[in-house]
Parts: C-alpha cells; sequence; structure tokens
C-alpha cells in the first residue's frame, strides 16, 4: 500500500524540552501528546516509546534526542526530547540548534540544578529565541510558598542568560498526572 503524501497546511515550529535529569522532560512530552489525543488533535505517544534505546529504558534516562510530532489547531508541531544528563550534553545541543522554542522542565521539588543551568545557557548559545517554563511536580509540594520561591529561582536564571525572565510564561502543573 503506498504511503499517503505528507501535505503541510499549518505553521510549523520545532520546540523542545530541556532541563535537568529527572525533572520531568520525557513525562511532559508524553503528557502534550495525552492531552492532544484526548482532544482528537493528534495521537498519543507513551513514555516508553519515547524512550525507545535499549539503554534508555534499561538505566530509565534520555540519552539520545527524540522526536515525536503533533499537532494542535493552528500548528503542526515537531517536538525534540532533549536529555538533561551531563553525560549526554553534546545530544543536547544537536537537538537545541534546531529548536524555534524550548520549554525548560523544572521540578518545582529540587528547584534549579545543573543542568537547569547548563541546558539554559546552551539554548541561548544556540540562539534558542523563545522559551517557555514548565514548573513539574507541583503536586509534590505542599508549600505554595516553596514553589514561588523555586519560580523567582527560575525567573532570576533567565534574565541571567538575556532571557526576559520577568516576562517568560510559567506554567506550574503535574505531567505525571496529565497521563
Amino acid at each position: 500500500m503506498a504511503k499517503e503524501k505528507f501535505v503541510r497546511n499549518k505553521p510549523h515550529l520545532n520546540i523542545g524540552t530541556i532541563g535537568h535529569i529527572d525533572h520531568g522532560k520525557t513525562t511532559l512530552t508524553a503528557a502534550i501528546t495525552k492531552v492532544l489525543s484526548l482532544k482528537g488533535e493528534s495521537d498519543f505517544v507513551p513514555f516508553d516509546q519515547i524512550d525507545k534505546a535499549p539503554e534508555e529504558k534499561a538505566r530509565g534516562i534520555t540519552i539520545n534526542v527524540s522526536h515525536v510530532e503533533y499537532e494542535t489547531d493552528h500548528r503542526h508541531y515537531a517536538h525534540i526530547d532533549c536529555p538533561g544528563h551531563a553525560d549526554y550534553i553534546k545530544n543536547m545541543i544537536t537537538g537545541a540548534a534546531q529548536m524555534d522554542g524550548a520549554i525548560l522542565v523544572v521540578s518545582a521539588v529540587d528547584g534549579p540544578m545543573p543542568q537547569t543551568r547548563e541546558h539554559i545557557l546552551l539554548a541561548r548559545q544556540v540562539n534558542v529565541p523563545a522559551m517557555i517554563v514548565f514548573l513539574n511536580k507541583i503536586d509534590a509540594v505542599d508549600d505554595p510558598e516553596l514553589i514561588d520561591l523555586v519560580e523567582m529561582e527560575v525567573r532570576e536564571l533567565l534574565s541571567k542568560y538575556q532571557y526576559p525572565g520577568d516576562e517568560i510564561p510559567v506554567i506550574r502543573g503535574s505531567a505525571l498526572k496529565a497521563l
């Protein structure tokens, strides 16, 4: 059977998830596809289908850049899920260099960590023009003031690397709960 010819009829954006290891980048990527699938706009791509390599599954970490595609009513997205582990930073750079925008995933439990800072710096160096923040795992933090403090730290860090920290949207949630 012949494959259908792909027709792009919506604006296309390359976006990606960046941030520290275990802050929920791959979980958020799966959650985005899950929410869009419930709206009938895209296919659900489970967590274990994003990290496909046997070593990734065995170790429970993202090593290679993974690609997931989905659509909304208005746009087509190619989503790049970047590894957070310091040993795989070259793979992150490869993914970030293709991005029109990034979703910085930060755990509300841990706050900004070493790879959070490194990923923001690298995004700036490869000219990722736009960024939003997903403050993840807020369901695991009982103190709202702690969440506010983490958000403030993230905004200061973004400003340090010449992103408009005070203006960047920060979304609070739990990627795992969305699955």
